[in-house]
């Protein structure tokens, strides 16, 4: 059996709680922190703006190849600007709880992301992971830490 696996990220950012949270829980603004390669595109037609627990938001991504894969998270948990949880329903993990919070702190916002996520295929997940999957994910955060920066600015 595979093992389930963590990431935590933390990031400020300088704009207000209201700034923050209204970006980041409309689903439309995912593909801009979304490294391009992986072809990011949302194909949800009835997901709305803004996050609610038991929205359904669709995704195709390519991760591998360029080989376009469906995902399909549930939004299962929102406290207006504190957090809201996405959950795969169906995709390229065999788990995936993504936690996202946001906190107001002097100068901005404090963002922290806790993901937890396990890799199909028992021990060649685990595998696949050390290989590839863990790699990728620091890469698509990496990568959002950057866009972040580029749209609000630097957190001095």
């Amino acid at each position: 059996m595979s093992k389930v696996y963590s990431l935590k990220t933390v990031q400020n950012i300088p704009v207000s709680l209201d700034t923050a949270w209204d970006f980041f829980s409309n689903p439309a603004n995912l593909k801009e922190i979304t490294p391009p390669d992986l072809g990011f595109k949302v194909v949800s037609k009835h997901h709305g703006d803004k996050m609610y627990a038991g929205q359904i938001i669709e995704y195709t991504v390519s991760p591998l190849l360029g080989i376009p894969m469906y995902w399909m998270t549930e939004i299962t948990h929102v406290e207006d600007h504190q957090f809201f949880v996405d959950e795969q329903r169906f995709g390229p993990y065999q788990m995936w709880h993504h936690q996202h919070h946001f906190k107001s702190i002097e100068g901005g916002v404090e963002m922290t992301d806790i993901v937890h996520y396990k890799v199909p295929l028992w021990f060649l997940g685990d595998i696949a992971n050390v290989i590839l999957v863990k790699g990728q994910l620091n890469k698509i955060f990496n990568h959002r830490f950057a866009a972040v920066e580029a749209r609000f600015g630097k957190f001095d």
